[in-house]
């Protein structure tokens, strides 16, 4: 099987878990949140990845939201990415066998979890066996050391692929290491697109190369991210500083909390009006606590949180 093309390049939001106050899955606001995002001008979506809280899903849930996005983005045209890994190798497996059936235009996959891989070889017959159950959907790797304590070299990684896999076409690199990100992108004569999931490197991370990026702000603040993206594009080094230092600083505020997913759903429906519900993993008692803390802070940046939302 020769090489797939895969030309998406460009911004993706991580969407957030569609929760109700429950526990239970909210399907009807994705819609909502696909035309939200569309009408922002935001192109692409990630879902089930770390913000999609897929590893706090059963199988049948994330194939229930994976199957509702797929239909939201059949109306708003977005490039649809479903994040298959964080479970166990069958059920990876039939997760991204379920992804390709239906069409979605990519899969994201982490490395096993438990035995982890502790070198790019192993690695790659991992990712080999979740290719081939999915030979017609381009895949990418997902980088997020922090959380997987998988700590390959990315560089030596797609160095060691050749074509090995088929169908992959790249990695999401959650990371704040540029220097290996950008022997990521350098890999094999530049053969593999890179998405940075950084927040508050994109200035800077656009002018070693990379042109593409997963960002969890994306979901609150879709226009201060393209304003920084087009400062970026159009050379303009100084706008791109001042804007980059502004999303840092919101960043900074809702991301000082222990539960960062959940940090972000409290932003999220303090300043749009997308509620995505409580993650899963957040302990109730200090939820009121972020809120209020939340609330302070982005008011002091200058922002107007619905204060009387909770």
């Amino acid at each position: 099987m020769s090489r797939l093309s895969y030309t998406y390049r460009g911004l993706i939001a991580p969407v957030l878990a569609p929760f109700g106050n429950n526990g239970s899955l909210n399907l009807d606001i994705i819609s909502q949140y696909a035309s939200y995002l569309a009408k922002k001008g935001i192109k692409g979506i990630l879902v089930n990845g770390t913000n999609g809280e897929g590893m706090a899903m059963s199988v049948t849930e994330r194939k229930l939201v994976t199957e509702t996005w797929v239909k939201a983005v059949q109306k708003t045209k977005q490039h649809l990415m479903i994040q298959v890994g964080g479970a166990p190798l069958p059920d990876v497996i039939e997760l991204a066998k379920h992804a390709s059936s239906l069409s979605v235009d990519s899969i994201l996959c982490l490395p096993e979890l438990y035995f982890k891989p502790t070198t790019p070889t192993q690695l790659i017959e991992y990712l080999e066996i979740v290719g081939q159950a999915a030979p017609k959907t381009p895949l990418l790797y997902y980088h997020i050391p922090m959380m997987t304590n998988v700590n390959i070299h990315m560089g030596q990684f797609l160095e060691s692929i050749r074509d090995k896999i088929p169908q992959f076409v790249g990695i999401k690199f959650t990371s704040s290491n540029l220097e290996e990100g950008a022997q990521a992108l350098r890999a094999d004569d530049r053969k593999y697109v890179i998405f940075l999931g950084n927040n508050q490197l994109i200035n800077a991370a656009y002018a070693l190369g990379m042109d593409s990026f997963i960002l969890s702000s994306i979901n609150v603040f879709p226009e201060l991210v393209l304003d920084i993206f087009a400062a970026c594009k159009s050379g303009d080094t100084l706008r791109a500083k001042n804007l980059q230092e502004k999303l840092s600083s919101v960043v900074v505020a809702i991301m000082k909390h222990g539960n960062r997913v959940q940090a972000m759903k409290i932003a999220m429906a303090l300043l749009t009006d997308i509620d995505t519900g409580v993650s899963r993993a957040l302990p109730k008692s200090v939820f009121s606590e972020i809120v209020e803390t939340e609330i302070k802070d982005l008011t002091s940046l200058g922002y107007q949180p619905k204060i009387k939302y909770y």
